[in-house]
């Protein structure tokens, strides 16, 4: 079957709910063949890594549903690593040593992840992170491709994070709203470091001046400080860089009627689960993501989140989304090297992936790249999207190819530049 003729069946199936078929799996031979085990590991007491297993699961009973991969169903193995990198280590070296994975997805957090990804080289495991967005994660392949290998990198990384921001920013902060300063707060952690010199980069040129930047600790209760410091500055928008922390500095940013509008990255505020999280408190909170409810950034966008919500009661995080379609394009691989599960090749399957998921297309960067194995960003592959919390609901306000609302904020909030018509 040619390319073209696979995505065209792709294209079917989705709009008639059999999306596994698309790989070509067929019923009959289901049976036959021995379970091919991949290993999940995540953070199942956070907000956004919860999302990673349940996806995972999800798009396994859908491909089982169909035949498996040539006859041989997807075996989810799913582990906690509790947010821990030394948690996440022994997970790692468990699910290849004593389960016998043949992949392993794992994890959110940058900290987590660069911990795991020298024992996927010393063990050979294919792995791909579907959250952490740290440059160093391709970095290393970049730099000894030849023992890192086998690392992929399945979120965009911090500095393509911080450029769709930025295109945000110029597109919707200051091409509608006429805000020209902002400043820049984060949490101390791994994936910020690339994130905020790409911000302080990059924001300048979408159009907003920035006119402090905070670096805060993750285990902050009190944002009072950081808020009052920040009023001070009399930005038209403040631009975050948070995940392991968001529902105690979005309660108070609302409590304490903080009159300025939070944009930038939460990633907490990805799921729907935020809102109830929360008590609303997040109403007007701007944030990037993969997707959102009820928005097609793909055909395959809307029936993932209706099938999620409708088995586990929120929408997924943007990890959700991609832990789902890793499942997919592992299973592809698989396909594409006659059911073969050696790690060398299914690195080279990898490195050809050319795959239409729920956040759009996905191809990884070549060996020769400085993003060595990261998602390729920009239009026509993944560009995520920029949603705002209205009344309970997720609005899609950027990239205006899929938007489906407009920016509107919580009468505290003091828009100083009025919107253009």
């Amino acid at each position: 079957m040619s390319r073209n003729r696979t995505w065209r069946e792709i294209s079917r199936v989705i709009a008639t709910g059999t999306m596994a078929a698309s790989l070509g799996f067929t019923a009959s031979a289901y049976a036959a063949g021995d379970p091919i085990k991949i290993g999940v590991i995540s953070e199942e007491s956070a907000v956004a890594g919860a999302s990673i297993s349940k996806s995972a699961q999800l798009a396994a009973d859908e491909i089982n549903a169909n035949g498996g991969v040539n006859g041989r169903p997807i075996q989810i193995i799913a582990y906690d690593d509790h947010s821990s990198a030394s948690d996440g280590v022994r997970a790692f070296q468990r699910a290849a040593n004593q389960d016998k994975v043949v992949a392993v997805i794992g994890s959110y957090i940058s900290e987590v992840a660069l911990a795991m990804e020298p024992w996927s080289a010393r063990l050979k495991m294919p792995f791909i992170t579907p959250g952490a967005a740290s440059n160093d994660i391709s970095k290393h392949v970049h730099d000894d491709y030849d023992h890192y290998k086998y690392t992929f990198h399945g979120w965009m990384t911090s500095a393509f994070i911080a450029q769709s921001i930025c295109d945000f920013s110029h597109d919707v902060l200051v091409g509608q709203f006429k805000m020209k300063t902002t400043v820049v707060m984060s949490e101390d952690a791994a994936w910020t470091k690339p994130l905020d010199e790409r911000f302080l980069e990059c924001l300048p040129k979408a159009g907003l001046q920035v006119l402090d930047h905070i670096r805060f600790n993750p285990d902050t209760s009190d944002f009072t400080p950081i808020f009052n410091q920040i009023e001070a500055k009399h930005p038209d928008t403040i631009t975050t860089g948070i995940s392991h922390v968001g529902v105690q500095p979005t309660v108070q940013w609302h409590d304490q009627q903080v009159p300025i509008p939070m944009t930038g990255q939460s990633s907490q505020a990805t799921t729907t689960s935020f809102w109830k999280d929360t008590n609303g408190a997040t109403d007007g909170v701007i944030t990037a993501s993969a997707a959102a409810p009820g928005v097609a950034m793909t055909p395959k966008t809307v029936p993932f989140v209706d099938a999620y919500q409708k088995k586990f009661g929120v929408s997924p995080a943007y990890c959700g989304f991609t832990s789902y379609d890793l499942i997919y394009i592992l299973a592809d691989a698989i396909k594409r090297n006659k059911g073969s599960t050696d790690p060398d090749q299914m690195v080279d399957a990898l490195e050809k992936t050319d795959y239409v998921g729920t956040i759009g297309r996905w191809q990884f960067y070549g060996k020769s790249d400085q993003f060595t194995h990261a998602l390729k960003y920009g239009p026509g592959y993944i560009t995520g999207i920029n949603l705002q919390w209205q009344g309970g609901k997720q609005v899609a306000l950027w990239p205006k190819s899929v938007a489906n609302g407009t920016a509107r904020f919580p009468a505290f909030v003091k828009v100083q530049h009025a919107a253009a018509n």
